[in-house]
């Protein structure tokens, strides 16, 4: 008998994932699913990007690539950085990945030995949690309030700080709420980090350019964390190059080498293809990116008007990323044929099974009451949805 290794069985498999897995499955029975659970732009990739990678073909970029990245798109990632946020870091502070999934993953894995905790605002996205637990690390989760919009708070934050506090991970805009700090409450967060100089801070900011306030503000900008931020971004969502697989951090220095050397051990450099590409992206016009962006702001209207017509659950109010993060609890303790409806995990297969839509529940983002909805899909597909769920839980008694 195969004896697995003791991180396999206790790692868990990415409930997004899983549930867009299932939703393929019950489609190629013929079910009609509208799959709301994954998290990816439903936009082509703009044509100039695509263009540089037959560019890119045609001139031989065909060959490894630098463990950390060709030093051309580690320029453009650091003026990019300069341009957009204000941030100085040289190229070589930036380590290119094979998406923003493994740059979180490789600062994870540099920085935390076993028995270091992590301290991660609930709701979070579901990786921190498995990475956290592959680093031998403890997570320490925080929670947050859906009536403070799922953003922590320096108290909050504060009062989860032990001598074992190692690392801080959070996202803004956030997946799954869509929460977005201002430059006010970033601070006040890193005042209280101020007071601890031995954690650093992981920055997720992939969802930069999907805000819905104005200008993007990094906790990096921040005097009292000099030295202490990776901030970690990529092309996945603003340009919508998810299957290009390339995601980026700027780090300090000590940090950078280290993800760098840990890359080089487990894929090396990123595809040469997407790498080129990139350099297209970061350093072309956002026209595309704005109009998607306005896209998915009419988007968020439109469900959120839907939403509130479904009795009975609370809805958060998402600034930024494309998801919303409501409260369902009020089904829970309700039934219908051989469903008993305890949980948001069971609510979202009677979703599925009894509804055809395909929603993830919160409890895999670290929130037993509420679900995570995508709206990066077609307006029409969103109004079916809703109203799929809003019927659905009408069985409900």
């Amino acid at each position: 008998m195969i004896q697995l290794a003791k991180r396999v069985s206790e790692l868990s498999e990415s409930e997004t994932l899983q549930m867009a897995k299932l939703s393929r499955e019950l489609k190629a029975q013929g079910k009609d699913i509208i799959d709301l659970s994954l998290g990816e732009p439903d936009f082509d990739t703009p044509v100039f990007i695509k263009d540089a990678a037959k560019i890119a073909l045609d001139d031989g970029f065909t060959k490894y690539s630098p463990v950390a990245g060709f030093l051309d798109l580690r320029k453009a990632i650091a003026d990019k950085f300069q341009r957009d946020n204000h941030l100085k870091f040289s190229p070589e502070q930036i380590v290119v990945s094979t998406g923003a999934k493994q740059s979180i993953a490789n600062a994870v894995l540099a920085l935390i030995n076993p028995g270091d905790e992590v301290i991660v605002p609930s709701p979070y996205w579901v990786s921190y949690r498995e990475m956290v637990k592959m680093a031998g690390g403890k997570l320490v989760k925080v929670n947050t309030q859906l009536s403070n919009e799922f953003k922590l708070t320096g108290d909050e934050f504060a009062s989860a700080i032990t001598q074992k506090s190692k690392l801080f991970i959070f996202s803004s805009p956030c997946n799954p709420t869509g929460a977005v700090y201002s430059k006010e409450e970033l601070h006040q967060l890193a005042l209280v980090l101020a007071k601890h100089p031995e954690i650093i801070v992981i920055s997720d900011e992939i969802y930069e350019y999907i805000n819905f306030i104005g200008k993007h503000e990094s906790i990096a900008q921040f005097d009292e964390l000099k030295d202490r931020v990776v901030v970690v971004n990529g092309c996945s969502k603003g340009y919508s190059m998810t299957g290009w697989r390339l995601g980026y951090i700027g780090a300090p220095i000590e940090i950078s080498k280290a993800c760098e050397k840990i890359q080089g051990q487990i894929t090396s450099g990123t595809n040469s293809i997407a790498q080129r590409a990139a350099i297209a992206a970061i350093n072309g016009s956002l026209t595309n990116t704005i109009l998607m962006r306005e896209a998915f702001n009419r988007r968020r209207e439109l469900v959120k008007e839907l939403l509130n017509k479904i009795p009975g659950i609370k809805c958060n109010n998402p600034e930024g990323a494309f998801y919303f993060f409501p409260d369902f609890s009020n089904y829970f303790g309700k039934k219908y044929k051989h469903y008993d409806i305890k949980n948001a995990d069971e609510l979202c297969m009677f979703l599925l099974y009894e509804g055809n839509v395909s929603i993830v529940t919160g409890s895999a983002f670290g929130d037993e009451n509420c679900v995570r909805i995508s709206y990066a899909t077609s307006d029409e597909k969103l109004i079916a949805a809703i109203e799929r769920i809003r019927t659905t839980l009408l069985l409900l008694t």
